[in-house]
């Protein structure tokens, strides 16, 4: 296999995370954590699920980076998980300190490296991530809205009662409470959400989508979510592996772009061979401009107290 992709982070989303490459058979896969023993078994049982999932790809566990020289993608799951009633902003301090030590040690190791972060709080961590790494803005990505999209669309598609398949959907801004799912770019089947669903209904499933993630935490009470999570860092690791150009909301490093400067913050991206190889900005309408300004604005905040921390 001529395409490498690590997973630094080998629980419940980085290990899900390292199956749906395996079975898509399109890159060999590492998992790298600090717990020893479990990145090596999770990788043996992929490794043992091959023949019954007909995929041919190396699986390799470790607990040190070496294996994961020369990777094309590194996909950072790593880091302390929500728990009942802790935000994500509560997590900075301590996954600020976790993703500096990773992305200096995959710098070194994989210098044309794309990484896609998905650890808490999102958009700071990205912040982390570029400024250690030094890598240009196109390899540095955040997995947010992939999975706010996607959770906006399974909650249309059982209000509506309709296939999922049928739905589109997209959610801008940083990953948390401030999100801003826009309902004129989310269609059924091509229909705009705002001809088939009253405002009421609508304004009811977008914060649903807002809190989608605390919600799933309080019903696990241990834990976060990592079927959703993985799934949608699958979508951008294909898009990048095979160069398909896919056109998906991302967590990207704006350089005036809808405004903002210097800042990480979801938006819709061109996915390719090269990451993140075009940003489209959107016509906004005032409503949907002054809700994705209070988004930067949350993120800004988050982003100065990383400067205190980091």
């Amino acid at each position: 296999m001529d395409k490498k992709v690590t997973v630094v982070g080998a629980g419940n989303v980085g290990g899900m995370a390292a199956q749906h490459l395996a079975m898509k058979g399109i890159c060999d896969v590492v998992l790298v954590d600090i717990l020893d023993g479990i990145p090596q078994g999770k990788a043996l049982d992929l490794a043992e699920a091959s023949p019954i999932e007909k995929y041919d790809v190396n699986l390799t566990g470790s607990n040190d980076y070496e294996p994961s020289e020369g990777s094309d993608i590194v996909i950072i799951t790593a880091g302390v998980p929500r728990k009942p009633n802790m935000s994500r902003d509560d997590l900075l301090g301590i996954n600020a300190k976790i993703m500096k030590d990773i992305t200096g040690k995959v710098a070194k190791l994989s210098p044309e490296a794309i990484i896609l972060v998905l650890s808490n709080p999102l958009d700071a961590m990205c912040h982390v991530a570029f400024d250690t790494t030094g890598f240009p803005k196109n390899r540095v990505i955040g997995m947010a809205g992939v999975l706010d999209s996607a959770r906006f669309r399974t909650f249309i598609s059982w209000e509506l009662g309709v296939s999922v398949e049928s739905t589109q959907a997209l959610v801008l801004g940083g990953h948390g409470d401030t999100m801003v799912p826009l309902p004129r770019y989310t269609t059924v089947a091509g229909i705009p959400i705002t001809e088939l669903l009253p405002e009421d209904r609508i304004e009811a499933l977008i914060e649903r989508t807002r809190n989608g993630g605390a919600e799933i935490v309080g019903l696990f009470k241990t834990g976060s979510a990592f079927y959703a999570p993985s799934s949608a860092v699958l979508e951008m690791a294909e898009s990048i592996l095979l160069d398909k150009k896919k056109i998906l909301p991302c967590a990207a490093y704006l350089e005036g772009e809808y405004g903002k400067n210097g800042l990480f913050i979801g938006v819709p991206v061109k996915l390719g061979a090269n990451g993140i190889e075009e940003i489209i900005e959107l016509n906004l309408a005032d409503k949907e401009m002054a809700e994705l300004d209070k988004s930067a604005d949350a993120v800004t905040e988050l982003v100065e107290a990383l400067k205190k921390l980091v």
